[in-house]
């Protein structure tokens, strides 16, 4: 198996062509690039549609942004890989579709 943290790009959004949200990922994603000075940042967005590929890049469903291989917001469940929507916790402790707009922008900083 290749290990994907190698084979990653430096900034990526994972999805799932099932998965309703990553279009408003990848929109998000942009609008804080943008915020914090790194709009010139490419996004790589990988396609996740088997569940070989999903165990193989430790896919723990869509949408997902990793920074060089790192997940910018960690899941509670690290191991459950598979084809599926993923659900983000915000700040005021609903459930979302996408991360927390300021959760996420704070990781950025930090990774990028």
């Amino acid at each position: 198996m290749t290990n994907p943290t190698l084979m990653s790009e430096r900034l990526e959004l994972l999805s799932w062509s099932g998965c309703p949200s990553h279009h408003a990922a990848l929109t998000r994603l942009g609008e804080i690039l943008t915020d914090i000075g790194h709009q010139s940042e490419p996004i790589h967005v990988r396609w996740i549609e088997t569940e070989e590929d999903a165990k193989e890049y430790r896919f723990i469903g869509s949408p997902s942004i990793r920074v060089d291989g790192l997940e910018v917001i960690p899941a509670s469940d690290p191991t459950g890989f598979g084809l599926g929507c993923r659900v983000y916790r915000t700040r005021e402790g609903r459930f979302s579709p996408l991360p927390d707009r300021d959760e996420l922008r704070e990781q950025l900083e930090k990774m990028l």
